[in-house]
């Protein structure tokens, strides 16, 4: 089978491949065991922006805000999150994670940074950081295209 050559061919294949190789990540290894990775994400969310409304949590992760809306009543569900009133606006519900949500988003994601070094032990401290600066501008690229930021 012929490689692709020009830099576009191998970006579109290369990121078909990196899609496939994150779900089998996922799957292989217990990263998610005790966090899904929708619950893993909004936690982590919440953690960089601290407690945050449903439509300010949804823009932040691209999600319409009846889907965050679901997923946020599963967290509270499982007592990972707390709702209560915003202190401007007491109509208006903020998120935050409990201690055990947060304790659990910790733990998670320490096995996805240890599972990332594992994977890039024989990098370089100058390609790791490339990569993470480039994947970084990739992920903006798309959160500015399809989500107007």
């Amino acid at each position: 089978m012929e490689q692709p050559s020009e830099p576009l061919d191998v970006l579109e294949r290369a990121t078909a491949v990196l899609v496939r190789n994150f779900e089998m990540l996922r799957r292989r290894t217990d990263v998610y065991a005790e966090l899904d990775q929708a619950e893993y994400l909004i936690l982590r969310t919440l953690d960089d922006l601290g407690p945050a409304d449903i439509g300010t949590l949804a823009g932040a992760l691209g999600l319409d805000p009846s889907t965050a809306g679901r997923q946020v009543s599963a967290l509270l569900r499982k007592e990972l999150a707390e709702r209560s009133p915003a202190g401007d606006d007491r109509r208006r519900c903020v998120i935050t994670p409990t201690g055990h949500g947060r304790e659990l988003m910790h733990r998670t994601r320490t096995r996805r940074r240890s599972s990332v070094a594992e994977l890039l032990n024989d990098w370089s401290p100058d390609e790791v950081q490339a990569f993470a600066g480039l994947l970084t501008r990739y992920n903006s690229a798309v959160t500015r295209r399809y989500l107007g930021d």
